[in-house]
């Protein structure tokens, strides 16, 4: 299944700080009270965008832990290793198309990571296979389990909101999302299927705005002109803004009724072992 999808760095950027600006909730200390990373450790992070993911584990070991991030956008990449000087960190950022084999020795990683990104891969059975080639192999005289997997993402639920409003305000169908509509579905049961424990967990942030403007940013963070899952609704920019004008109308009828807007973020953390 080729998915033609690649998200301008600006939403994803202008997204993050949202949920953390208006959030409730902190993904970063649900994930490392889930997997717990640890000095000594060789972790890679596949999709790693700016470095997220790969700085929160750099500081949860206190540097102490062998990191690599991967990702096949080169501007993002440059804000990583931007970052990675200014703070003086060690991680290792380099071009990784996760649909392509992995550059990297079989039993290499104690932990691969993968943050609202391997969703998107063509062929899971491939990648998902990749990722548990370069993980370590459980060792049965030390009694060491093999590494782990770590996958988070949009389930269905997620932003019911949103969808909501942006469906009362134009009255169509929202077109299907490759992260949702994936996540419980086709990459669990491929996972499950390639590792020796898989589990699923869920992380809430309610995401509170106290007025309709950041809310409309979030919007045109996921709604860009560039981002082909919504072209279905609009054609062109003169479409695109009239489309915002539609949704910012309702999004103001729902505060003027509510006082606020709250939008869930529901996500899930699918976690496997080898």
């Amino acid at each position: 299944m080729k998915i033609d999808y690649q998200e301008p760095s600006k939403d994803l950027l202008m997204r993050i700080d949202i949920h953390e600006k208006y959030g409730s909730a902190n993904i970063d200390v649900w994930t490392n009270d889930l997997l717990k990373p640890q000095a000594g450790m060789k972790i890679l992070d596949v999709g790693c965008g700016a470095g997220k993911l790969s700085f929160l584990f750099n500081e949860y070991t206190k540097g102490g832990a062998q990191i690599t991030g991967g990702d096949f956008s080169e501007e993002l990449l440059e804000k990583a290793r931007a970052k990675n000087s200014e703070t003086g960190s060690t991680i290792d950022f380099q071009f990784l198309d996760f649909n392509q084999p992995f550059k990297f020795a079989d039993n290499t990683f104690d932990l691969c990571t993968s943050a609202f990104a391997i969703y998107y891969a063509s062929d899971l059975d491939f990648t998902f296979g990749e990722a548990h080639r370069v993980l370590r192999s459980p060792d049965a005289v030390s009694g060491n389990t093999g590494g782990r997997l770590f996958v988070s993402g949009p389930l269905p639920e997620n932003k019911q909101m949103f969808y909501d409003i942006i469906k009362e305000a134009t009255g169509a169908a929202i077109p299907p999302m490759p992260g949702s509509s994936r996540f419980k579905g086709d990459i669990f049961n491929t996972i499950d299927k390639i590792f020796a424990k898989t589990e699923l967990h869920k992380f809430e942030n309610h995401l509170t705005f106290p007025e309709v403007a950041p809310f409309i940013d979030y919007v045109r963070a996921s709604l860009g002109e560039d981002r082909k899952l919504w072209t279905s609704m609009f054609n062109g920019k003169d479409e695109y803004e009239a489309l915002i004008g539609k949704i910012e109308a309702v999004a103001k009828k729902w505060f003027d009724r509510d006082g606020k807007l709250v939008m869930t973020k529901v996500v899930g953390g699918i976690l496997a072992t080898k």
